[in-house]
């Protein structure tokens, strides 16, 4: 009897698991003939085309767009998503059609860590979003509140020279930049945040044995990391590769530290009553929470969400690019020689470069955004999701589809740039191409109302970090590390640093008061 209820069961799973193939490809076969759909490599039942995608998905995507066109649609699991691949693609969908791909998919990350996408990044079209996108933009990141912050970036600029200095007085040994960097942003983002630098020890204490700038690492991981139930629902209960469990874990961790955080400022507004002035963003938040003429309440929840938003758009992003740009220096002397004799001229040896001189170094802000073309700090942009029937060109795509923009592969057609694997940033110093969302063959930032919020900020701090970089240090690649070997391999979470940490000796240049004049 056991025997036969054993081969019951198998028998049954068997003829289960055929019917739901047949479902699939029948579903499938007949959406492809509804509509119109851009061509794309035929999907397996189940996976649909993961097996075609790599470790590095922008560089198996622009491959499988050599084949089918630079519009193509093709399945990740059961998520139909069409992907773009060229300038003229992604005009005719983040601007042609912005509204209809305007929406964002909801998967496990925006669930558990976004408080059920409760932030502006992962919050769905639709009222709440609307105003979200308002007050990033007037009350968040509004030129007004980024130039209040201007000395925050300034001091945290000369924080991390002082380290290096220190660094390479006492040894001559390579540092990894990698490290440098991304504690600068970190501490420019949490001072504008919060008014304070959360540290390893600090945050310990109120979340997580192993820290804050642990948990922001984690979340970027996360962020950037395929959950399989995410594109094949039916296996998100099971959890395969312990992604759900690890988001949960990283989301107690998180929330403990963010509570601790409002509740030091919810004390500190006590304490002051009707003189409470808001020294951050998070007082501007509270302050905003508590506005009845919202169109929509912002909840104890929503705040967390927007902290995270910052975090994940102000970090890593921009450490990101300001590594792959001084990669691209050392390896291309000419163009260091250029870089450095520009702020010998504008900046003199009397003083660090400021963020008013930026306007001052246009070949500055050309490594900048050739730096940007070859390596986008997201080379995917961030996914968006058609929320009804729209219409590319002469194809018709079905509501719940979701759109990939291959930056990297727009970068780099050599349809559009000359000579595009070759660094030259001469290219943009008398070029009107910008990458502000206007011109679709260079968009860092994604372009239309979903784009990131944080690209004025960016815009502020990569120039300011990289030119106080070159002017303060030499730079040199270690002993016996000739410039045509540098290892300049990717590799893909959320963002795309290089696969192999920067490693450089640094030799100070200005006079030693100079990175010692004031400390934050």
């Amino acid at each position: 009897m056991q025997w036969f209820s054993m081969e019951l069961f198998t028998f049954t799973v068997a003829l289960a698991t055929t019917l739901y193939l047949v479902i699939i490809v029948i579903r499938y076969r007949r959406r492809a003939c509804e509509y119109n759909l851009p061509p794309g490599p035929r999907p397996w039942p189940i996976i649909g085309n993961l097996n075609l995608l790599g470790p590095l998905t922008h560089r198996s995507l622009r491959e499988l767009s050599l084949q089918y066109g630079s519009l193509m649609s093709m399945w990740t699991g059961s998520i139909r998503v069409v992907v773009a691949s060229s300038a003229n693609a992604a005009r005719l969908i983040l601007k042609t059609n912005d509204e209809a791909f305007i929406d964002r998919p909801l998967i496990a990350i925006g669930r558990y860590l976004f408080y059920n996408h409760s932030d502006m990044f992962w919050a769905p079209y639709g009222a709440y979003w609307r105003q979200a996108r308002k007050l990033w933009h007037t009350k968040l990141l509004s030129e007004k509140q980024l130039k209040l912050h201007e000395h925050v970036r300034r001091e945290e600029v000369q924080a991390m020279l002082r380290d290096l200095h220190a660094a390479s007085s006492s040894n001559r040994r390579p540092v990894q930049l990698r490290d440098h960097l991304l504690m600068l942003n970190l501490n420019v983002i949490s001072r504008m945040m919060m008014s304070k630098k959360y540290g390893v020890d600090e945050a310990s204490s109120m979340a997580s044995s192993k820290g804050f700038p642990w948990m922001v690492e984690e979340m970027f991981l996360l962020k950037g990391s395929l959950n399989i139930g995410d594109v094949i629902p039916w296996l998100n209960c099971l959890d395969l590769q312990g992604y759900i469990g690890r988001i949960k874990s990283l989301s107690k961790m998180m929330d403990a530290f963010l509570e601790h955080m409002l509740n030091e400022h919810d004390a500190r507004r006590l304490q002051e009553g009707e003189s409470f002035v808001p020294k951050d963003m998070v007082d501007v938040l509270l302050l905003l929470a508590d506005d009845p003429n919202l169109e929509i309440p912002i909840k104890r929840d929503g705040i967390k969400g927007f902290v995270l938003d910052m975090i994940a758009a102000g970090t890593d992003t921009t450490a990101v690019t300001v590594e792959w740009a001084l990669s691209e220096l050392l390896k291309n002397p000419m163009s260091l020689a250029k870089a450095t004799e520009e702020l010998d001229r504008v900046v003199g040896r009397d003083r660090l470069p400021t963020e008013k001189d930026a306007l001052s170094l246009p070949f500055i802000q050309a490594v900048m955004k050739e730096s940007m073309r070859l390596h986008p700090a997201t080379p995917l942009l961030s996914p968006r999701r058609c929320h009804k029937d729209a219409s590319i060109g002469s194809y018709r795509i079905p509501a719940g589809t979701c759109v990939a923009i291959n930056a990297w592969a727009i970068g780099r057609d050599p349809a559009v740039w000359e000579a595009p694997e070759e660094f030259r940033p001469e290219r943009f110093v008398e070029s009107k191409v910008d990458v502000k969302g206007q011109d679709f063959e260079l968009l860092p930032f994604g372009s239309g109302r979903r784009m990131c919020p944080g690209m004025g900020l960016a815009l502020k701090m990569a120039p300011l970090t990289l030119a106080n970089l070159l002017h303060a240090f030499a730079w040199r690649l270690p002993d016996g590390v000739v410039a045509e070997k540098v290892d300049m391999e990717e590799r893909l979470r959320f963002t795309m640093p290089r696969n192999v940490p920067l490693e450089v000796v640094g030799e100070p240049k200005l006079p030693d008061h100079l990175y010692y004049a004031t400390k934050p």
